[in-house]
């Protein structure tokens, strides 16, 4: 799915009124249908709302769904918060209600504060919305901050309020902690980044029916990875293939003390679907590695860590860094590595912290690699960013620049691409924040490269089922007690899911 900026989806509403031949008025109805639709799926009769509705046309949706609740049987008030002129639709949405019952909306002085609402009714934040341009201030920002500090329910329309759609406010901006975002048509791209995701709580894009037209022809570097994704990428199985059909993973880590790393990244490459894995580990690891994952090949250099890489030009993929260790000697077998390598590369963990310390090798990474480091490895790679959303920026012109792919893990991991496209995951969950969890998906990832999919599809469908995995095994086991072994054991379930 696209991701487009808040300019973009104002051009995308307007072109939509003009080829449909509605009004603004028109589009604005049936976006608060659809929103009425979710809130009647999701809430009993007896539930009863309060909506805070801004004078532009985020308030106009409020004011429209007040009315649409009402007609529909369900206890509703909105409050018209008059900071600046009502925009047209606003005025007209407003009208509409009166005229039904002028006590279902009531005006509210600027500088005052509504009391503290019985906490079983729902709020509606309906105040800003993805027009914001600077920060919300003065008795809005302290409204804004009183509703934060009820306790009840609340559902943001659009966006949350004081929630710019395509940048990270500052860290003490007030912007609506909603427990529900009902987005139209699209995410917005502060949905997606940590500092700004958790005031969004639980997105639900619902489709207003903008024009197809427009979404296609109109381009992005933005977009979100979901199930349509990743079934055009996946590719079935030949019914009549072996397993040299399914590629020759080698995946290079571990040390001692370390061996659990590396141990997970072959298992995840077998249970990815790899033909053949071997890892290439110190001898003290082989008893290990031969007796976690028996279908897998084995073999050694150095003793406590590697010494050196040898033996890598026969693999159809590889993978370094689980378990590496940082240690002169393994270094020195990095650099040697990097320097006669060719193909593309997935880099993890130890590698990572390697590249960190010899910023040299960057330029020397083979075209179309795949590198996985969470936040803090990137930022010691690359340097510190502002932000999160700064950072993938910054990792856009870094995968530019070095003609390499980049997931950028986290809540929703990122991929960017060497073109400086970016795909933000929409599996996962918090459970997932584990040990291990990272060393699997450097397995998954390496073997769907050795099965023939692109640099891409092979980042782009791994982190996925990566998540998807995790997903269920936090259904089954809980985000507390799952365990990066569980994400191994659910990747045949991600799967099928993807098959259904």
């Amino acid at each position: 799915m696209k991701i487009f900026s808040g300019a973009q989806i104002k051009a995308c509403d307007a072109y939509t009124i003009h080829t449909q031949g509605i009004t603004s008025t028109e589009l604005m109805e049936r976006a608060a249908e659809r929103s009425t639709g979710w809130m009647m799926h999701h809430f009993s009769k007896d539930v009863l709302f309060i909506v805070l509705c801004g004078s532009g046309n985020n308030g106009g949706d409020g004011l429209a769904i007040a009315r649409q609740l009402h007609y529909s049987g369900y206890g509703v008030k909105s409050f018209l918060l008059p900071f600046g002129e009502l925009s047209a639709d606003c005025s007209a949405n407003l009208q509409r209600l009166k005229n039904i019952d002028p006590e279902l909306v009531t005006e509210i002085d600027p500088g005052s504060l509504i009391a503290d609402i019985p906490s079983h009714i729902v709020i509606i934040d309906a105040i800003l919305g993805t027009g914001l341009n600077r920060p919300a201030q003065g008795w809005i920002e302290n409204f804004i901050r009183h509703i934060n500090q009820l306790p009840n329910t609340k559902i943001a329309i659009d966006i949350p309020s004081g929630l710019p759609a395509d940048n990270v406010p500052g860290e003490n901006a007030a912007v609506i902690k909603a427990d529900h975002t009902l987005s139209f048509q699209f995410y917005k791209r502060s949905f997606l980044h940590p500092e700004t995701g958790i005031c969004v709580g639980t997105t639900h894009i619902l489709d207003i029916g903008l024009a197809a037209a427009y979404i296609k022809a109109t381009h992005t570097h933005y977009h979100t990875i979901d199930k349509e994704t990743v079934t055009n990428i996946y590719k079935p199985r030949d019914p009549f293939s072996h397993k040299g059909s399914y590629g020759n993973v080698l995946l290079i880590g571990g040390s001692f003390g370390k061996m659990g790393a590396i141990s997970l990244s072959t298992k995840a490459a077998l249970r990815a679907g790899a033909g053949l894995v071997t890892a290439l580990v110190p001898q003290c690891g082989y008893e290990i590695i031969q007796t976690y994952v028996p279908e897998a090949m084995c073999r050694t250099n150095g003793e406590r860590q590697i010494e050196k890489i040898t033996e890598w030009q026969n693999a159809t993929a590889i993978g370094i860094g689980p378990g590496l260790n940082t240690v002169t000697n393994t270094a020195r077998a990095f650099e040697d590595f990097i320097d006669a390598c060719k193909q593309p590369v997935v880099i993890d963990a130890d590698a990572l912290n390697l590249l960190a310390k010899q910023h040299d090798l960057l330029a020397k990474i083979p075209a179309d690699s795949i590198l996985t480091p969470h936040p803090k490895e990137f930022e010691r790679i690359f340097g510190a960013a502002a932000d999160s959303m700064m950072q993938l920026e910054q990792a856009r012109a870094q995968a530019m620049r070095y003609n390499i792919y980049i997931v950028l893990k986290g809540h929703n991991t990122a991929i960017v691409t060497p073109e400086g496209d970016c795909w933000y995951n929409t599996t996962g969950n918090a459970g997932m924040a584990t040990g291990g969890a990272g060393d699997v998906l450097t397995g998954v990832i390496t073997s769907l490269l050795a099965q023939g999919y692109t640099p891409k599809e092979a980042a782009l469908l791994g982190v996925y089922l990566h998540g998807m995995a995790g997903d269920y095994a936090a259904a089954k086991s809980s985000q507390e007690a799952m365990i990066a072994g569980d994400i191994i054991k659910n990747l045949g379930k991600a799967f099928q899911f993807i098959r259904s």
